[in-house]
């Protein structure tokens, strides 16, 4: 599964993707493209090489006239334009898309104009591939390639720079595969910020049901235990009775501490059988009847610890809320039954049975809790058998005891 999911995502947003051709650059961590203050610099050098010969054959010309002005605003007009490429970044896609037409235009004019190099272009082909999306960089640099080309057959220039037009298409081309690179490290910087984002609340999530399933359990057995001290000393004084109850309560907040610390560090496993067995005594204490297994070896060993946590919450919310007299639990192969006869109509969803169907889920199980006729709920858990097993027979499992 993880490698198929993995293929999705390549897919996704490699570019046989659709969503990839069309969709805008990702955003660059808050940064806006190259540096506003230092970028005009550094279009300066890059400039040059096209600026010196270019105002050499200007500058040789005999005498000025519009024609020639005009020239001059064109010529540099390019580089004035390329300079301010980073601003391109900060907005929104029309203006990108009306500056990167704006730079092909301005080069395309530049070539039909004079008899400059068509490395000109290559200011505006290069600037596009890092302002729209992959589809329209392609359509606009070849559009832009092809009417330079048919501008050069006209002017009868094409034999001289054929070239050097092949050399723009190459270049424009490795930039192509550049800024499909940038946009790929981008995505993969998004995606492990997301992933980290989700990690932290999935971990709060886990300590949130983790100490809501262990606080839970263990303060309501240590108020019903704190409970029978104080029953026992007012009605019939027993104190070696109530003395022994105390120091259970003693014990219980020292596992509950222990266990706490444990969820916080993700090392505490929850034993199926050590819950009956707490299960067992705090029923006992709130003087309730309790027809639980004596030994949990018919449950599959890798459903133990969840069953553990369903068996704590469904005793614990009978210890809370049910008033029940008796409660039965059942286990088998790969399911868990709690029933009690208490006075509840209806099931009220809460945290703790929202917490018990994710455990479940993450096992491929589920957790139901429904109202019994005769008052009572029974709380079911419940995880299918795998493929290979799915045609041998399930042997519903009853209670190993009586009444505890």
């Amino acid at each position: 599964m993880g490698t198929a999911m993995a293929k999705d995502e390549a897919q996704k947003y490699g570019l046989g993707s659709r969503e990839t051709w069309w969709e805008d650059p990702p955003p660059n961590r808050g940064k806006s493209g190259p540096d506003k203050f230092r970028w005009p610099f550094l279009s300066i050098v890059f400039t040059l090489p096209y600026l010196i010969p270019v105002t050499k054959s200007l500058l040789a010309v005999d005498r000025v006239t519009p024609g020639v002005v005009a020239l001059w605003v064109l010529v540099y007009g390019v580089a004035v334009s390329y300079a301010l490429f980073p601003v391109a970044f900060d907005r929104g896609r029309p203006f990108r898309f009306a500056y990167s037409v704006w730079m092909l235009a301005l080069g395309l004019t530049v070539v039909a104009a004079t008899h400059t190099n068509p490395f000109v272009l290559l200011y505006g082909t290069a600037a596009l591939v890092f302002l729209l999306p992959l589809a329209w960089v392609v359509l606009l640099d070849g559009a832009a390639l092809l009417v330079a080309a048919v501008i050069l057959l006209v002017n009868g220039r094409f034999g001289d720079n054929w070239g050097d037009l092949v050399t723009v298409g190459s270049v424009t081309m490795a930039m192509f595969f550049m800024s499909s690179l940038v946009r790929a490290v981008r995505r993969l910087q998004l995606a492990n910020e997301e992933i980290a984002t989700l990690a932290v609340a999935n971990e709060r999530e886990r300590v949130a049901r983790d100490l809501h399933d262990l606080l839970g359990h263990s303060l309501t057995t240590i108020t019903v235990k704190a409970g029978l001290a104080r029953r026992v000393l007012e009605s019939s004084g027993d104190i070696p009775r109530a003395v022994e109850e105390i120091r259970e309560v003693e014990g219980l907040t020292r596992s509950a501490l222990s266990d706490v610390r444990a969820t916080v560090s993700e090392y505490r496993e929850v034993s199926l059988s050590a819950e009956i067995v707490g299960a067992r005594a705090a029923l006992r204490a709130a003087e309730i009847d309790a027809d639980l297994p004596h030994a949990v070896d018919n449950v599959r060993p890798e459903l133990q610890s969840v069953f553990g946590y369903v068996l704590r919450e469904a005793v614990t919310n009978v210890l809370r809320h049910s008033g029940a007299k008796l409660v039965r639990v059942k286990l088998g192969d790969t399911w868990l039954e709690v029933e009690d006869d208490g006075t509840a109509t209806e099931v009220v969803p809460g945290n703790g049975l929202r917490g018990l169907t994710e455990r479940l889920a993450a096992v491929g199980g589920t957790v139901r809790a429904s109202a019994r006729s005769g008052g009572g709920l029974t709380v079911r858990a419940e995880v299918p058998l795998p493929e290979s097993r799915a045609a041998a027979p399930v042997v519903r499992a009853e209670p190993a005891g009586g009444l505890a």
